[in-house]
């Protein structure tokens, strides 16, 4: 099955992370789901035509984290143009081989791969399922990535705190 998700359910596990702000709440689920994020390495990063330019704001906020952005085609091209180095990947076969050794070895530590309609969202069924197998984290919406760089983010500023219900509902009344 695809790792993509659809109309239909693919996943019957639930978390619930619970702080003062969405960041550090959404870095505890993601954590509680064993899907605990990176805060250095390199991000591959592959967008369909439309989700380019939005995704180059996303690479650049990687880039101020300290990530090391790869990318290939024409998102490696978009991401160039816009002034931001990346490692760039063969396309083709050969790229994919490499893609795949890389999470293998956890040289790539997260992965955001927006997937296209059609044969765009087929080629890449392979890097996102490598993803998966390995425990790498990997988004496939912009939103999605956007939360999980405001979670590193958290991160990186500091420790994580218990903080129960009664003190979350204490603070808002």
């Amino acid at each position: 099955v695809d790792t993509v998700l659809g109309p239909e359910m693919k996943s019957t596990g639930e978390v619930m992370g619970l702080d003062r702000d969405f960041r550090r709440a959404y870095l505890k689920a993601q954590i509680a789901a064993g899907s605990a994020l990176p805060t250095t390495g390199k991000v591959f990063i592959s967008v369909p035509g439309l989700e380019r330019r939005p995704a180059v704001a996303l690479a650049w906020w990687l880039h101020d984290l300290g990530f090391v952005v790869v990318a290939r085609g024409a998102t490696a091209r978009a991401l160039e143009r816009d002034g931001l180095a990346v490692e760039s990947v063969a396309d083709g076969p050969e790229g994919d081989r490499a893609l795949l050794e890389a999470l293998a070895d956890r040289k790539i530590t997260l992965v955001v791969d927006v997937p296209g309609d059609g044969r765009g969202r087929g080629r890449s069924a392979p890097i996102r399922r490598a993803a998966l197998d390995h425990g790498i984290p990997y988004y496939t919406t912009l939103d999605g990535v956007r939360a999980a760089l405001a979670a590193i983010e958290a991160r990186l500023t500091g420790p994580l705190e218990v903080v129960t219900l009664q003190e979350l509902h204490r603070r808002a009344a």
